[in-house]
């Protein structure tokens, strides 16, 4: 499996984003390769619907009943792991290893449930926010 962080989603989705054919590529890519059946979380649902709500620089907000449908679709297509203990386990640990705080939290625990699957490849536009994780994880960009 591979990790989609929210970026790709948002990027795939939206008319008028600047790497939309980057993401749409890599999204089709990862789910016929050998780590089909890429993986989300719920945190990444939420986070697709509070981005795609808001206006971006490349286009207009999408309507809550949009962005949730969208999301419905996500959770459909793609295994999503789940916020089970273990994932808050790994929050904690990774608290003790590498330092992040504010939105970076965030990141942190997109590695978290990850690392509670045993996910290692996750594929984000946002390599910046995960490098301090490389040693556990594989930043695969689009």
């Amino acid at each position: 499996m591979t990790f989609v962080d929210t970026n790709v989603l948002v990027y795939a989705a939206a008319v008028g984003a600047p790497l939309r054919n980057r993401a749409r590529a890599s999204l089709a890519q990862t789910a016929s390769g050998e780590h089909a059946r890429p993986s989300v979380s719920r945190q990444v649902l939420r986070e697709y619907i509070a981005a795609v709500t808001r206006p971006q620089a490349w286009g207009q907000p999408l309507s809550l009943a949009i962005a949730i449908d969208d999301a419905s679709i996500f959770a459909d297509q793609f295994a999503v792991l789940e916020d089970i203990p273990l994932v808050w386990q790994h929050l904690v640990g990774l608290g003790k290893a590498y330092p992040f705080g504010e939105r970076q939290v965030h990141d942190a625990n997109i590695v978290a449930t990850m690392l509670a699957y045993g996910e290692r490849r996750l594929l984000t536009f946002n390599e910046a926010d995960f490098r301090r994780f490389v040693p556990l994880i594989e930043i695969i960009v689009p």
